[in-house]
């Protein structure tokens, strides 16, 4: 039988998948299942976005459209930026693709080369490494342990691009962590960067709607507009509108790099369709009264599950304050027993969890922090309270 290419040796499936996927077997086959795995924001867009998508769909034309997206959603994110804080790009700087993980694989063949450096902080979201291994890329990673709220410090940014690496990826509002920069942290990250022009940056902000607590949302361009010949800017509405089945991501980016990405879309998606897109305009350019009652409904999920944690003898959590996700040091756990079953590292813990609790998390090493799990919080109220206290209870039951 003829070989796959040498890639697929590298290629890995989604590690969040994998654990959304089994809890989905389990409830199928009976089990009383509730999932904090997959990050999802179980809330559906307003009815003016259902409406867009019937009009396009009673006036489709049939044809192909942009490969850098239509004029209409370009102009509405255009005003989405601006509204970000982000003023002052052209269509000339914009194109989509299909959700945020596709651009983000785009932008890794279109700036890297095999061989080539990208480094990001530790934890990451895990298609990050995944991503970079496929397109061959030298993946440094930069430890960001909870002992210093899973944030990057601008020393360790300023000793890896001594380097000179090609990319530096920063997630912020973060994924899995929930952790958010405040403007001075951001500035401090900045100063660094306009000291070594060799490298792109890439800020994927795509949960850049959904912050609490009054930090605010701050992009590096925000403090230092001169890093914007060399910074990209991704984004979708998956997150902030309740629509990652709908799949569109959005890049804000120097020129040459849009059109290159534009060349790829000509080869590998040609287009949006009319009706994803006349939704997503609709998203971007209509009420944004949903994405702001979500931001608050989330924040007192979060401490739902923070008060959870905190009651929980040994379980640390710095505070996130974005996305919808808590991130927990679980290790506390390891070298224990739930039952019979030996809790040696954070994947052993989530299976136990698993089986005997019927709770889904994601083990921390997806995200490359061993000694944390990643809980998602965005199920109803009942649902959420009920996980959590099946979680206290497995603790409790450590021995």
């Amino acid at each position: 039988m003829p070989l796959l290419a040498e890639r697929m040796s590298r290629a890995k499936p989604s590690a969040i998948m994998v654990v959304a996927e089994k809890a989905k077997r389990l409830k199928a086959a009976g089990g009383d299942i509730i999932s904090f795995s997959i990050g999802v924001p179980n809330f559906l867009p307003g009815e003016h976005v259902y409406a867009a998508a019937r009009e396009a769909l009673a006036h489709d034309s049939g044809q192909y459209g942009s490969n850098r997206g239509s004029e209409a959603l370009l102009d509405a994110f255009l005003k989405h930026l601006e509204g970000s804080g982000l003023p002052g790009y052209e269509r000339k700087n914009l194109v989509v693709g299909v959700g945020a993980k596709h651009t983000l694989y785009n932008l890794a063949e279109a700036l890297l080369n095999p061989g080539d450096e990208i480094v990001f902080p530790t934890p990451y979201w895990t298609s990050y490494v995944d991503i970079a291994d496929i397109v061959g890329a030298k993946t440094t990673l930069l430890p960001c342990p909870p002992e210093q709220n899973y944030k990057l410090k601008p020393g360790q940014l300023a000793k890896a691009l001594a380097s000179k690496p090609k990319v530096f990826l920063f997630n912020n509002p973060s994924n899995p962590t929930g952790m958010v920069y405040s403007k001075d942290e951001i500035a401090a990250l900045a100063d660094v960067l306009v000291a070594h022009p060799d490298t792109w940056i890439i800020c994927d902000d795509i949960y850049n709607r959904l912050v609490f607590d009054g930090v605010g949302y701050h992009n590096f361009l925000h403090v230092r507009p001169e890093l914007r010949e060399r910074t990209i800017v991704v984004d979708s509405i998956s997150k902030t509108y309740g629509m990652p089945g709908w799949r569109v991501g959005l890049i804000a980016a120097p020129e040459k790099v849009a059109q290159a990405l534009v060349t790829l879309n000509s080869n590998h998606i040609t287009n949006l369709p009319e009706v994803v897109t006349a939704a997503a305009v609709a998203a971007l350019s209509g009420p944004q009264d949903i994405p702001a009652q979500k931001a608050k409904e989330f924040a007192g999920k979060r401490d739902r599950v923070l008060a959870v944690l905190a009651a929980i003898p040994g379980v640390k959590c710095p505070r996130p304050q974005g996305a919808f996700y808590v991130f927990p040091d679980i290790s506390v756990a390891f070298g224990r027993k739930h039952g019979s079953t030996a809790i040696g590292n954070d994947v052993d813990l989530c299976n136990a969890l698993l089986e005997a609790k019927g709770v889904a998390c994601v083990p921390g090493s997806a995200f490359g922090e061993p000694r944390a799990l990643r809980i998602s919080y965005t199920c109803p109220d009942a649902q959420l309270d009920e996980g959590m206290k099946r979680i206290k209870e497995f603790f409790a039951e450590l021995i």
